[in-house]
């Protein structure tokens, strides 16, 4: 199945990358290693995890305080957002 992003799930993604690394060398790195790891999950049990509205699920992170946001559709998975757990919602349910 393949896992596609909306555009402000890139922006959020790679901005936590980037505010990562810049707190410690590789840090971003590892961030985005878990990510991964958790894109893998979502795509091969997309129907496991927690709904949060009538057709977004979320993913939460264990090392980082990050939820990945996604719909599954039959033939992809559609990353919606990648949000920090404690800054204001507003700014990724716009995008749901």
């Amino acid at each position: 199945m393949k896992i596609v992003f909306l555009p402000p799930a890139v922006k959020e993604l790679e901005d936590a990358i980037n505010y990562y690394n810049f707190q410690l060398e590789k840090l971003g790195d590892q961030f985005y290693q878990e990510f991964s790891e958790a894109c893998l999950l979502i795509r091969n049990f997309p129907s496991i995890w927690h709904k949060t509205g009538k057709f977004t699920r979320r993913f939460v992170l264990k090392r980082f305080p990050y939820l990945i946001l996604f719909v599954a559709e039959p033939d992809k998975i559609i990353i919606t957002a990648v949000a920090h757990q404690h800054r204001n919602p507003e700014s990724y349910i716009r995008s749901l």
